[in-house]
């Protein structure tokens, strides 16, 4: 039996005495590809920083790789939905992958010994080694999202969490993203948010449905009457890509 990635027990949240989370019980095994799903505030951005924890459950247990997530840390790689780099920032491609490999205990300076190697590594893992000395503001936005992945795996993470890393990039440099996602879901565990609830049900495996309750999908089983009762009936979308065939727009 496959290693649980994480697991929450009967965990509450909220926020303003407004529940976002409501007794939510969870298990996820090591390995594949997940995606999450679900309508705005109605818990995504919650749950990821349940298990960055960067917040504490109000009520109920959160367990990464069987530890206290803060403990986990290191075995775990992010990339938020919006980077955070001032693009008018003189820093390279190297130094914003070398930013994945700062810890509490480490600080800015001169790269320690094996910094190079694992920059060099995460570079060729994304497919674009040839940027490492452009500067970060000069880049496309699909090139940026390239080097934030590099970044969030440049440790090394046995997980990795993406919040909606497609949501700024056009067709056809999407399809390629998906494409390296795919591939790096062969060595971990990708955890991936976005609102394209077709092509989550194509590329990934399972879908967890976050609505203020939590519930673990097979991606198949992931119909258009349960994206309408998620999603509400003038907001849902369920498209398939293969067919083209599509449902309401959710925007």
């Amino acid at each position: 039996m496959s290693e649980l990635v994480f697991e929450l027990k009967g965990v509450s949240f909220g926020y303003d005495n407004r529940l976002v989370l409501e007794k939510v019980d969870l298990e996820a095994p090591e390995g594949g590809f997940i995606s999450i799903i679900g309508p705005n505030g109605g818990g995504k951005s919650t749950l990821l920083k349940l298990l960055l924890g960067l917040i504490e459950p109000q009520q109920g247990t959160v367990r990464v790789f069987g530890e206290k997530p803060r403990r986990a840390r290191g075995r775990i790689g992010y990339m938020p939905q919006y980077h955070r780099i001032d693009t008018h920032f003189p820093i390279t491609v190297e130094e914003v992958v070398r930013l994945g490999l700062l810890t509490r205990r480490t600080r800015l300076g001169w790269p320690r010994r094996g910094d190079h190697a694992a920059v060099d590594l995460a570079l060729e893992t994304v497919g674009c080694p040839q940027l490492r000395k452009e500067p970060f503001a000069r880049l496309s936005g699909g090139q940026r999202q390239l080097v934030l992945i590099a970044r969030a795996v440049v440790r090394n993470p046995r997980l990795l969490l993406l919040d909606e890393p497609t949501s700024n990039l056009d067709p056809a440099v999407e399809e390629s993203f998906h494409d390296l996602l795919r591939r790096l879901a062969g060595e971990i565990t990708i955890c991936l948010v976005s609102h394209d609830v077709g092509l989550v049900t194509e590329q990934t495996e399972q879908v967890i449905c976050v609505n203020r309750g939590i519930a673990l999908h097979p991606a198949h089983a992931v119909s258009g009457d349960l994206v309408e009762a998620m999603f509400g009936a003038s907001h849902a979308r369920l498209v398939d890509h293969a067919h083209e065939v599509e449902g309401h727009d959710h925007g």
